[in-house]
């Protein structure tokens, strides 16, 4: 080990003992905001940081369980933004709620945490909005490709009143409440080292083993493209690529880095089809039994916390593009007569997708008001990888 090295591993271990004395003496919330905000290793101030974090915890009327799957400082390569999303609450609630975290899947993910919140175990989780299907299956429609698979039509959206009162009402009768959608980037095309790339046409699909999850939709999308869909479970899918299982897999090149597939990828393709996006839940009775002025305080730093959210995303890409590309990605976006192709072979314009439509929408009729939703510009801007 060289001396560099050595003092690298001297500094973590030193990192290390500070959190544990400071989760010991004040919980581990406050010793994370320390951490994550640069003073763990000045005893002064991290002291006098976690004082002020259990001052606020014992001051607060409310206490709100927050439960991420991601650690906490992930948000410079997934913009998750759990510790803004605490602030904000603490902050636009003049100190009335409380977010005590739990990141990194202490409480679990997915859909075990959707579970929680629905319960009402924990207050408040983030996860995929696929974990909504179970209660409002309306929601796989985003799954269907090339309709709001760019980040400025799925914001167009899910804020626009078509989804608020086509879909809200169905996740609030199973428990929940919305608090805000979480933009990450859509899914690409990753390929595997020795797969020959770039990907940049759809025809170039033929034959290859792409990695799905339980989706159907998704399934039939790569099957319309000419691949072989194979479902593997995502706890599997890295030893999958790596043993040639699966030749491709589909998630944001932002999940590509933060879950470390850096190292056994060749070519990233940003195809736009389906949104990778994410979503803040409450339980209903919890926030319900709020006071009106706390409640529509905790709204408020929703919206705070998701225009953050929308200025982090090119940033946390390029972060992640950055990363990627060190360890030998290459990234490939199609030209528009390409894109073309794609959309022309497996878009959400081609009867093979009626079928989900009528079952998920109800009726074609619905959809394609979401469809007019997705296209129609709203309050916000995001940035898109083509933009």
């Amino acid at each position: 080990m060289s001396k560099d090295d050595k003092q690298h591993s001297g500094l973590k271990m030193k990192e290390r003992r500070r959190f544990m004395e400071l989760s010991a003496k004040f919980g581990f919330t406050a010793a994370t905001v320390a951490l994550f905000s640069g003073v763990l290793n000045a005893p002064k101030a991290s002291a006098q940081m976690a004082k002020e974090e259990n001052m606020r915890q014992k001051a607060a009327k409310y206490t709100m369980n927050l439960a991420t799957a991601y650690r906490i400082g992930a948000s410079r390569s997934y913009p998750i933004m759990q510790l803004e999303m605490k602030e904000n609450i603490q902050n636009t609630t003049n100190g009335a709620v409380y977010v005590k975290l739990a990141p990194g899947g202490q409480l679990g993910a997915g859909s075990a945490l959707a579970q929680k919140v629905q319960a009402g175990t924990i207050q408040a989780a983030q996860h995929s909005i696929s974990n909504f299907a179970p209660f409002a299956p309306v929601v796989d429609l985003i799954n269907i490709p090339y309709w709001c698979g760019q980040n400025q039509k799925f914001v167009n959206l899910v804020t626009s009143d078509t989804w608020a009162k086509e879909v809200n009402p169905k996740v609030e009768a199973k428990g929940f409440k919305v608090l805000w959608y979480v933009v990450i980037d859509p899914r690409v095309v990753a390929t595997r080292k020795g797969v020959p790339g770039p990907i940049k046409t759809p025809d170039q699909m033929e034959g290859i083993k792409f990695r799905v999850p339980g989706s159907k939709i998704l399934a039939q999308f790569y099957q319309l493209l000419g691949a072989n869909p194979t479902p593997v479970a995502w706890g599997e899918t890295s030893s999958a690529i790596k043993q040639g299982v699966a030749d491709a897999l589909d998630p944001s090149v932002e999940a590509l880095f933060v879950f470390g597939f850096k190292d056994v990828l060749d070519w990233v393709t940003f195809n736009g089809a389906v949104p990778d996006s994410q979503v803040y839940s409450c339980n209903l009775e919890w926030f319900n039994g709020l006071p009106k002025n706390v409640q529509e305080q905790i709204e408020f730093a929703s919206e705070i916390t998701f225009r953050q959210n929308l200025a982090k995303v090119p940033a946390a890409r390029a972060y992640s593009m950055y990363e990627l590309s060190r360890a030998g990605v290459q990234f490939y976006v199609p030209t528009t007569a390409e894109r073309a192709q794609w959309v022309e072979k497996a878009g959400a314009q081609l009867p093979a997708w009626d079928a989900f439509k009528k079952e998920l929408a109800g009726d074609l009729a619905t959809f394609d008001r979401f469809l007019e939703a997705a296209n129609t510009m709203g309050e916000f801007y995001v940035h898109d990888v083509e933009a």
